[in-house]
């Protein structure tokens, strides 16, 4: 598997997770659960490959460093 399909693929998941948090903020709809049910197996896995992905985009954060001291 490319890597860069992985960072955006984690890409794509935490955007969704994003725009999900917004929704539940600014207007009280949470979408996967409405979509999957609540707290159903299905948007357990949701939720849990957000944070996955979440924690693996903060992987960038080093990968961003390294490029701006190789300038």
């Amino acid at each position: 598997m490319d890597n860069k399909f992985l960072q955006y693929f984690a890409l794509t998941i935490t955007i969704i997770g994003a725009v999900n948090w917004g929704l539940i903020g600014f207007f009280n709809l949470n979408l996967v659960a409405l979509i999957f049910g609540s707290m159903s197996w299905l948007s357990r896995i949701v939720y849990g490959l957000v944070g996955l992905c979440g924690l693996y985009l903060l992987s960038l954060y080093g990968v961003i460093g390294q490029e701006r001291r190789e300038m």
